[in-house]
């Protein structure tokens, strides 16, 4: 445990002094990592707690996007105000996918939320006059919180660090508190679950609609960092980018989704470099992951450790 948190602080201090000792482009992918950690992370609530996989995840962190990138470029809201609207839209559209998604379990679950992804997706490429359609929505400037100009790339860095820091305590609060736990429960005992009492299509609906919150907190962050949206950050690709970080990563883990996003993002920006497909890299390096350590880097890292202690 006490080396555990001496991990933890020295991780943290890194992240803070950052800023000041790399170059741009290590700072925008540092920043880029913490957006795709706080997107993971919220969908391992649903993945890792309460044991429903989703490959239509993107359609929060987009929808988001759109709203607060379309309600500042068109109607010339405050930034603070089309946050707001940004985060009560994807809430209720959770809410909404939600009902409808968990009238399904397994692989229904999994097919339904792509296909609602997809209604998402297409509507963002169709409806021209309301997304700019393929051509994307423009113009967006950062926000300047409490007089801060958040215009340059260290500063956006550690206002990320500050948002991914809360988003990760109130996560680990969640499952952690008697919440959490029934959660759990639904994952693993739901038939007894219900005969103690609980709800648990009350229970799952609750954590889809606060994992659709902080994928909107995600799509904030990235539609900030980016200056622009396109619908392509609606696609399948996106939601399975965040899935395969989970997995990756060890699912029903807090520091999973961390790992996994960070893997996730630094091949993806590394590869694309060298690599014209380098999305076979990244299937392969997943593929000797659930070949290696089939629950994940962190308990395969945790259960290795355990094993030179004894």
């Amino acid at each position: 445990m006490r080396t555990r948190g001496l991990y933890t602080a020295v991780s943290l201090i890194s992240l803070i002094v950052l800023p000041f000792v790399a170059g741009d482009f290590y700072i925008n992918l540092a920043t880029q990592v913490l957006i795709a950690v706080v997107f993971s992370a919220s969908l391992n609530i649903l993945v890792g707690y309460a044991g429903l996989s989703s490959l239509g995840h993107a359609a929060f962190l987009g929808f988001a996007a759109y709203i607060c990138a379309g309600t500042t470029v068109t109607l010339g809201l405050p930034p603070l105000v089309a946050a707001v609207l940004a985060l009560a839209g994807t809430t209720l559209l959770a809410a909404i996918f939600g009902a409808i998604a968990l009238r399904a379990s397994g692989l229904g679950f999994l097919m339904i939320t792509l296909a609602l992804a997809q209604v998402v997706w297409g509507l963002a490429y169709r409806w021209v006059g309301l997304t700019n359609g393929d051509n994307g929505l423009t113009g967006l400037t950062r926000p300047h919180p409490f007089g801060l100009s958040l215009d340059s790339p260290a500063a956006f860095y550690l206002a990320t660090l500050l948002i991914t820091g809360i988003a990760l305590t109130v996560i680990a609060i969640l499952v952690g508190s008697a919440y959490g736990v029934s959660l759990q429960g639904t994952r693993d005992q739901p038939r007894r679950m219900a005969a103690l009492g609980h709800n648990v299509w009350l229970v799952r609906w609750t954590a889809f609609i606060i994992a659709g919150f902080w994928a909107g907190v995600a799509g904030l962050l990235y539609v900030y960092y980016q200056r622009y949206i396109h619908p392509s950050v609606l696609s399948m690709a996106t939601s399975a980018e965040g899935l395969l970080g989970v997995i990756a990563g060890g699912s029903g883990t807090l520091a999973g989704p961390v790992v996994g996003a960070a893997l996730v993002v630094i091949l993806k920006n590394y590869a694309s470099i060298y690599i014209e497909r380098w999305n076979m890299l990244l299937g392969a390096v997943f593929v000797l992951i659930v070949l290696v350590m089939p629950d994940g880097i962190v308990p395969g890292v945790r259960r290795l450790l355990a094993r030179r202690d004894r």
